[in-house]
């Protein structure tokens, strides 16, 4: 449509050559474009006419040559091995954030939507796939190995959701029970492997159809297996392409842990046929919208779809407490971001858009309870579909819905960064418990000294000994203070706030309140998800200086009658961190000994093979623990791991899919050449990417200097994806001290291959985060700083300063706390261990 009349069209196109373009009013003659003025840094052209185009419409015209490039991103290439051996290559679209402008010119943004007519000419034994279905397909005039398959006309829709792929692959198909034709395609020989995402997927259409009651839009939808791919998946509408990591579980060698994990991903994806697709952000500043709400609905699915899970729990651990750790640095940012270069937009596709965007969105659920929150979710669909939306209209939705000022209260959780940390005391009178909060902002250096006082409007529920699991009181605090009066609460009841771990806030308890938390910890009378957030809490006080990292790892001990496998891997996570810290010290084997008291009795309790009736959990928890206890040298764990691991190398007897990780890195941390050179050996024959990924994470254990080397160059070998690299380079860096540094030099020899490999894209700031994170003195987080001021890396830069951030705040807690807990460690040990 010209609405204007002008002689010059301005569009986005990056990588294209422009051979002739025209423009053709309705009914007239068309006109030539004489000059293609290409703006390269813009990611736009100028088509230039030589007489006015006229108010009205039209058709443009444009004959153009691209690149099927190797950045995984645009219209690109990825690679393959056939059955036989053979390489080939697969030509798959990548569009999000804003490469459809390198496969077609377009006008690329959010908000400019479109129907899409898409043929795609292809060798007639390749299989072309789009958003829609195939309405045509027939040869090619000019070339009898060709067909051009044409695809029906799409919905109205933006461009970074259109697909293509064309490639070889083999497929598994179900219908819903609403109709839909469901197909998951998969490398060939291995449709089998299809069959666990397939029913995922068939089960979640109906359960989003019914949650939203919105039907999903598209006659079909397919899911299939890339294997070169950034992310994890994408959303792309009626074709959501996947890692095979992502999308293929092989029941005999497929993990518990993947199992979930591709339960997780499918539910997300399709959460995004609706919300996304059908109604699409604005612009991408609202793109937690998108993300943080697919973040939060996936978990929901996979409760529906397995119970068994218990995923709620372990959302705490995996988002939530992830969020809350990003957010309290001073280089966090707010949820809505705004967003100008297309190099910002890959930058906020983080932990913040996501994770914090999805607890929030749970937070506001809880406030606003189920039903009128799917009410509101219905009237936000029905309004804006196939059309935009911004934040602000979710909330106008929600508030319509429930009556209660959302808009209000989330804008204090959306428009400034951070979050508070809420101090409470307690005091009895009479029969009566009456508490005094204070809430002010939670920073990862300390108390809060900031001149401006961020507030934030906080729903909160209180529990009593009671009542664990029922809410005694909710509150809203909307001011810096508050008094609440808790009525019949007699003295030796304790209190406590935040129950189910849903607030997105951390709380300091007076220390009396503290105590009377620890027994119920210890007699699990206090729900996993609240035992979970008390230790994470503390944790992070901790690490912030304002509570002593003594006091931590004595609540630490009271775990040991834990059953719970997520407040486990919480726990676990968090001594990880304090010993990735004092391995900068001379009594890093302390800490070791610490984490081996700490896991053999859960450890001797659940022993090697599973029982009979154990299930999921059960399976995560043994990983866990026996892989915890291998790493820190437990000695009757790494016998038992050797052992086992002879004999699956052996052939003698295959390690279960979920013994195979805790036992490579027990054998890899405490192993040889020989060691890595098998390990290397069952990467290459492994036939599933998902064992190949297994290995390369745990590669990084091995410790001389000489076998990290390997590793590291092993890295950016053939034999590693390019998208796995980054998790090769991770593992050496959070491997061992001596890794640390050794990953740090390697990727700053390496630069120029590794930034062009990841070109902006957010797998440049995974990396840069992996590798440095772990560093705790001033000078290095000065070298690191001073690194990428002479080797920018635009879409990384909030990264590097988050990271020079960790390493200052690292350097302090060691300076801080080091000699307390050197001592406390000692003191504990007395006689060396047998």
């Amino acid at each position: 449509q010209v609405k204007n009349a002008t002689n010059q069209i301005v569009m986005n196109c990056a990588d294209i050559d422009i051979i002739t373009a025209s423009y053709a009013p309705e009914g007239d003659e068309e006109v030539h474009a004489t000059g293609f003025n290409y703006q390269n840094e813009d990611e736009k052209v100028t088509l230039s006419f030589p007489s006015t185009l006229q108010k009205g419409t039209g058709t443009l015209k444009i004959d153009f040559v691209g690149e099927l490039n190797d950045k995984m991103k645009g219209f690109y290439r990825s690679k393959y091995t056939t059955p036989t051996g053979d390489t080939r290559y697969a030509a798959v679209t990548q569009f999000e954030a804003t490469d459809a402008r390198r496969a077609f010119p377009c006008w690329d943004e959010p908000a400019i939507k479109a129907t899409f007519d898409i043929s795609l000419v292809v060798p007639k034994d390749r299989v072309a796939l789009s958003n829609m279905n195939v309405v045509d397909r027939k040869p090619y005039p000019d070339d009898e190995n060709l067909v051009e398959v044409k695809f029906a006309r799409t919905p109205v829709m933006s461009t970074y959701l259109v697909a293509f792929v064309v490639g070889e692959y083999d497929f598994v198909e179900a219908r819903s029970q609403d109709g839909v034709l469901v197909r998951v395609y998969t490398p060939v020989g291995k449709a089998e492997q299809g069959k666990f995402a397939l029913e995922v997927a068939a089960k979640t259409l109906p359960f989003y159809k019914d949650y939203f009651n919105v039907p999903y839009p598209l006659p079909k939808i397919d899911l299939i297996a890339i294997a070169d791919f950034a992310a994890g998946a994408m959303e792309n509408w009626g074709l959501v392409t996947y890692r095979e990591t992502a999308l293929l579980i092989d029941p005999k060698n497929s993990c518990s842990s993947s199992r979930q994990w591709v339960a997780l991903v499918v539910g997300h994806e399709l959460a995004h046929q609706w919300f996304g697709n059908l109604v699409t952000m604005e612009w991408w500043t609202h793109l937690w919208l998108n993300e943080g709400f697919a973040s939060w609905i996936e978990y929901l699915c996979v409760d529906h779809c397995f119970p068994e899970y218990d995923i709620w729990t372990q959302f705490v651990s995996a988002d939530y407490t992830r969020a809350q750790e990003l957010d309290a640095l001073d280089n966090s940012h707010p949820i809505e971001v705004s967003v100008g270069h297309p190099s910002e937009v890959d930058e906020i596709f983080d932990a913040i858009s996501y994770s914090k965007g999805a607890s929030v969105i749970r937070m506001l659920h809880d406030y606003i309870g189920d039903e009128d929150f799917r009410k509101g979710m219905n009237l936000y669909l029905t309004k804006f579909q196939q059309k935009n939306a911004a934040t602000e209209d979710l909330w106008e939705s929600l508030e319509k819905a429930s009556g209660k000022p959302i808009a209000a209260v989330m804008n204090t959780w959306t428009k400034q960064m951070g979050f508070p940390l809420i101090y409470v005391e307690a005091e009895q009178q009479e029969d009566d418990r009456v508490l005094k909060l204070v809430q002010k902002k939670f920073c990862a250096s300390g108390p809060y000294t900031g001149e401006d006082f961020p507030m934030w409007m906080v729903p909160i529920s209180i529990c009593t000994s009671d009542d664990p699991t029922c809410a005694k009181m909710q509150i809203l605090m909307d001011k810096p203070e508050l008094t609440v009066v808790l009525k019949d609460t007699k003295p030796e009841q304790w209190v406590k706030l935040n129950l189910g771990t849903v607030g997105f806030f951390r709380t300091q308890y007076s220390p009396d309140m503290l105590e009377a938390l620890i027994p119920a910890i210890q007699d699990l009378s206090l729900p996993p998800v609240d035992r979970l957030g008390l230790q994470n809490d503390l944790f992070s006080l901790a690490r912030a200086g304002i509570i002593s990292t003594v006091e931590v790892l004595k609540v630490m001990e009271a775990f040991v009658n834990e059953p719970n496998y997520t407040v486990w891997s919480d726990l676990s996570c968090n001594l990880g961190i304090l010993s990735t810290l004092l391995s900068h010290t001379d009594f890093h084997e302390d800490i070791q000994a610490f984490v081996r008291d700490v896991f053999s009795p859960i450890g001797e309790r659940l022993g090697w093979d599973p029982r009979p009736g154990e299930g999921h959990l059960d399976a995560l928890l043994r990983g866990l623990v026996l892989g915890k206890l291998g790493k820190a040298g437990h000695k009757a764990t790494l016998e038992e791991a050797r052992r086992r691991f002879k004999d699956h190398v052996e052939g003698k007897h295959i390690l279960s899919a979920d013994l195979r990780s805790p036992v490579y890195v027990t054998v890899l941390k405490h192993g040889d050449s020989s060691t890595l050179d098998t390990m290397l050996k069952l990467h290459k024959q492994a036939d599933m990417q998902e064992e190949k990924n297994r290995i390369e994470r745990v590669l990084g254990a091995i410790s001389q200097p000489e076998l990290i080397q390997k590793v590291l160059t092993f890295a950016l070998s053939e034999e590693v994806r390019p998208q796995d690299t980054v998790s090769v380079i991770g593992g050496v860096a959070g491997g061992s001290k001596q890794g640390r540094k050794a990953a740090w030099k390697f990727v700053r020899d390496n630069w120029e291959e590794l930034y062009n490999r990841y070109q902006g894209g957010f797998l440049i700031s995974r990396l840069i985060k992996l590798t440095v994170d772990g560093f705790a003195n001033d000078k290095m987080a000065a070298e690191v700083k001073a690194f990428f001021e002479s080797h920018p890396a635009p879409s990384a830069e909030r990264t590097v300063q988050q990271c020079c951030e960790n390493i200052l705040l690292n350097a302090a807690w060691l300076k801080r706390d080091a000699d307390n807990i050197h001592h406390f460690l000692a003191q504990r040990r007395g006689p060396p261990a047998t």
